[in-house]
């Protein structure tokens, strides 16, 4: 297995240095642009999440963002130690936000772009999403479950 762990402020601008770090750690993969796109997307909402929901854009707390390549998989998690979540699967569910300013879709694009999404959350004390994406073997067509 080969991992990266990364923690940064968490500040908007960070966001897009957390999909250039998560697209630089799996460019070693064979994933075409579209595959990577995606997971630029995921990686996104779920910092985004992070920022935005866990801090409410408290620049002073930290973002955890750990990458872990095995042979068949790719797993992204993002930790917050923020608010967290008062009802996940509330959480889960498209068009629902906390935020009125928000359009309540980053759990669908996670839910959408990768093969499986963990969500795992304590009032007051932050939130882990994981998500995992299968990998496929160099030259075969990407294997997808839904």
């Amino acid at each position: 297995m080969n991992k990266a762990v990364i923690e940064f402020s968490s500040r908007a601008e960070n966001v897009a240095f957390a999909r250039v770090a998560v697209t630089a750690f799996v460019s070693q993969l064979d994933f075409t642009l579209s595959e990577l796109e995606e997971l630029k997307v995921a990686v996104s909402e779920a910092v985004s999440n992070a920022i935005v929901h866990g801090y409410a854009s408290d620049p002073d707390q930290n973002v955890r963002l750990e990458i872990r390549v095995a042979d068949n998989y790719l797993e992204i998690e993002t930790i917050d130690t923020g608010r967290g979540i008062d009802d996940i699967a509330k959480a889960l569910e498209p068009a629902y936000s906390t935020d009125p300013e928000r359009m309540g879709l980053g759990f669908a694009f996670m839910q959408s772009f990768m093969d499986k999404l963990d969500v795992k959350s304590e009032p007051g004390r932050g939130t882990r999403v994981k998500m995992v994406r299968k990998v496929r073997a160099p030259g075969r067509a990407a294997v997808r479950e839904h």
